[in-house]
């Protein structure tokens, strides 16, 4: 007996010995940066080895964390979808083919290579059934609706296609994976509709903004531009799929209708589901995200809805959850989200507790990559974490390799400061680097 107190006496006097050395050494350089102080930090550090929190301060307070609500995302992904996404399921009678879509954001994206199901739909089927559209709201709760025309919000929906977005640029500046006949698809049906080009008017008047500049009507697939010089993608107006099957019926040159899929159906599968985390996570993208936590309510409870599922995971799997969060999209757009430090800690501990360490290092950008590019450079090896930016908000939360090979998981939530969000990015930068030297 007296020596299990003396173990925990140790302990308690270790944890209070490390919890005061990071308030002296390395907090105080954050808290007291000049931009850091204008507004409200919540910092939470945990070693998973000993299940003991390094440091809390307003670690239990609840922040807006931008695009860390990826990290939910993630594991609602991770906890739904398997090792492959669905691309469809489907099923023939005689010479019509039926498709029940599954949410999937990688049909016909230049990111993939790879496309089962156009390979299904040019094979099979004189006549296309796709079944009756979803009722998804295009846009999320709480999203800002004057920014509807920028890549980073684009529409969801069951049947996405080219990634819900018009690629606009000349063929010399495509990527590798956008050849020139895959711009000419994307575009064939706004080339004759809904592609406008008036330079003087959209520049002068509307959009003052350097060149080239883009836009679309809010209310219709009009796009204007004053350039094609480089590669810019906008988001169409799905119109609840309507413009997904006008699409599809130019380049399969087939019937698109509506109907329902008949029984017994095949799945079709189109990507691994690491292929599709990765660069949700190293480039934020909140469409992956958006969709990915869409098919998760998809596979999970057999219909769309993304509110259903984040009540379902917070009620099952993360109903042990330090504080409720106010979860309320996929991507982290909305500023109605909630969630506290140590919920963060909470689920990078469950991601790598149930999926493993090293596959969220392949999943999560390191230094210099990623969201992280040009920061964390010098050994950029020891740091694995999703960043959160949003107009006076910023977020960092993930894994640090300690020089003693302390492996802790970390969160940093910044609101409401005024200034640049690259100076609380570089303090925020010079504390995560000073934790990772001085243990």
């Amino acid at each position: 007996m007296r020596t299990l107190l003396y173990m925990l006496l140790a302990a308690t006097i270790a944890s209070c010995s490390v919890s005061k050395q990071i308030n002296k050494k390395a907090v105080t350089i954050l808290l007291q940066d000049s931009i850091i102080k204008t507004g409200h930090t919540g910092i939470s550090i945990y070693e998973p080895a000993t299940n003991q929190y390094w440091y809390n301060y307003n670690a239990d307070k609840f922040f807006v964390p931008a695009s860390n609500v990826k990290l939910f995302t993630l594991y609602a992904g991770m906890k739904c979808l398997g090792d492959s996404i669905v691309g469809a399921r489907y099923a023939t009678s005689g010479n019509d083919l039926y498709i029940t879509p599954a949410a999937d954001p990688t049909f016909l994206h230049p990111d993939f290579d790879n496309q089962p199901l156009v390979r299904l739909l040019q094979n099979k089927g004189n006549t296309i059934y796709v079944s009756p559209i979803s009722d998804i709201p295009p846009l999320g709760y709480g999203w800002s609706w004057d920014d509807y025309d920028q890549a980073y919000m684009t529409e969801r929906n069951n049947f996405p296609v080219y990634g819900n977005t018009v690629w606009l640029s000349t063929s010399a500046l495509l990527p590798k994976k956008i050849t020139r006949d895959t711009l000419l698809d994307t575009v064939k049906y706004m080339g004759n509709q809904w592609l406008y080009i008036k330079p003087k008017y959209f520049a002068d008047k509307l959009l003052k903004a350097a060149s080239p500049a883009y836009l679309r009507e809010k209310t219709k697939n009009i796009f204007y531009t004053d350039s094609v010089a480089k590669l810019e993608t906008i988001p169409f107006l799905t119109n609840f799929d309507n413009t997904t099957h006008e699409i599809l019926q130019q380049i399969l040159n087939k019937p698109i209708k509506l109907g329902a899929i008949h029984k017994p159906y095949t799945t079709l599968f189109s990507q691994p589901t690491d292929s599709l985390f990765k660069p949700m996570m190293h480039r934020s993208d909140n469409f992956f995200a958006e969709q990915t936590l869409i098919m998760a309510s998809n596979e999970k409870l057999g219909y769309f809805d993304d509110a259903a599922i984040i009540d379902t995971l917070l009620s099952t799997a993360l109903k042990d959850i330090p504080q409720k969060p106010k979860w309320v999209d996929g991507s982290g757009l909305s500023r109605y989200n909630l969630f506290t430090p140590t919920d963060f800690i909470y689920i990078l501990n469950k991601l790598s507790s149930e999926f493993g360490v090293e596959r969220l290092k392949n999943i999560l950008p390191t230094g210099n990559t990623g969201t992280l590019k040009q920061y964390y450079v010098t050994d950029s090896g020891f740091i694995y974490a999703k960043t959160g930016t949003l107009s006076n908000h910023v977020a960092l939360s993930g894994f640090v390799l300690t020089r003693k090979n302390k492996w802790l998981i970390f969160s940093v939530l910044n609101n409401n400061f005024t200034g640049r969000s690259s100076a609380v990015r570089r303090a925020v930068e010079k504390f995560i680097q000073e934790l990772r030297n001085r243990y």
